[in-house]
């Protein structure tokens, strides 16, 4: 049998990384504090971008993942206990870089009896009592779907929760090693009911259909997701899952449009949108 033939990456996904003084200053405080983000740690094609504006997604919980999806390039074994300064050095280095918005994400603990739910709650609180300016958003694990570890992170009151679909409901088996598409639903229709504005990402270019993803959007309208993110999957390595194609921006512009029609309040859908690119533009939603 003959080895899967790649698909060719488009010219609209080919980009530069440039660096400033401001790109320099944001690794220098990212390396100086020991902190991960899923900047580096996910290979983000927006990197020099993010942080050339001076704005980073701080990863907590180590860089080390309990689960092996096969999209993510996020490094996967047995994690180092829980650093507890972890909380503090975020919230310093949110200080030092000056952020009106700032969004932290974490690799998944399924290791730790909490799932890491209370490691969360302390970043957010500690980032909140250093920054009172600074809006917070966090993109969180499905802590397996524990409604009182999901409880925790609404408790610390940050001001968005996004927690990612990744993809459509039939691929999820195939794309998420552990995660399962109702379980998911179920922690945004969590995060909805509390009040606290609810957001969500995809990955488009696995093998989706257009009816598919609108199927997707339903269903989070349905438990009341308000903000979607939808970008084109970039396959890491030979060893992750295949692209099945790289969907155009005429049909990004669709999704957008088919979104807002069904009711979000806010979709950014372009090929290299990521859950967290561009996040402090949802402070333009926050003050609407």
């Amino acid at each position: 049998m003959e080895p899967k033939q790649r698909v060719r990456k488009p010219e609209w996904l080919k980009i530069s990384i440039g660096a400033n003084e401001r790109y320099t200053e944001t690794k220098r405080i990212v390396e100086s504090h020991c902190l991960h983000t899923i900047c580096s740690s996910g290979r983000c094609p927006n990197m020099g971008e993010c942080w050339g504006r001076g704005t980073a997604t701080f990863m907590i919980g180590g860089n080390i993942c309990t689960r092996c999806c096969r999209f993510c390039n996020t490094q996967t074994g047995r994690p180092l206990p829980l650093d507890p300064k972890e909380p503090e050095h975020v919230a310093h280095s949110i200080q030092l870089m000056k952020l009106s918005h700032a969004v932290i994400t974490s690799v998944d603990r399924d290791d730790l009896p909490d799932l890491g739910a209370a490691h969360w709650a302390e970043t957010i609180h500690e980032s909140k009592k250093t920054n009172p300016d600074t809006t917070v958003e966090v993109l969180i694990p499905d802590f397996q779907g524990r409604r009182e570890l999901v409880q925790q992170v609404i408790e610390a009151a940050p001001h968005i929760i996004a927690h990612n679909m990744e993809t459509v409901r039939r691929l999820t088996p195939e794309v998420r090693s552990v995660a399962r598409y109702e379980t998911s639903l179920t922690v945004l229709r969590q995060i909805a009911e509390s009040g606290i504005t609810c957001k969500t990402g995809i990955m488009v270019g696995l093998g989706e259909t257009p009816a598919e993803v609108e199927e997707l959007m339903d269903d989070l309208r349905a438990v009341g997701c308000e903000i979607l993110t939808i970008g084109q999957y970039l396959q890491p390595s030979h060893r992750h899952y295949n692209v099945a194609e790289y969907v155009t921006p005429e049909q990004f512009q669709r999704y957008k449009e088919i979104g807002m029609a069904k009711g979000f309040k806010q979709v950014e859908s372009a090929p290299l949108v990521r859950s967290s690119y561009h996040a402090e533009q949802s402070l333009a939603f926050l003050k609407r």
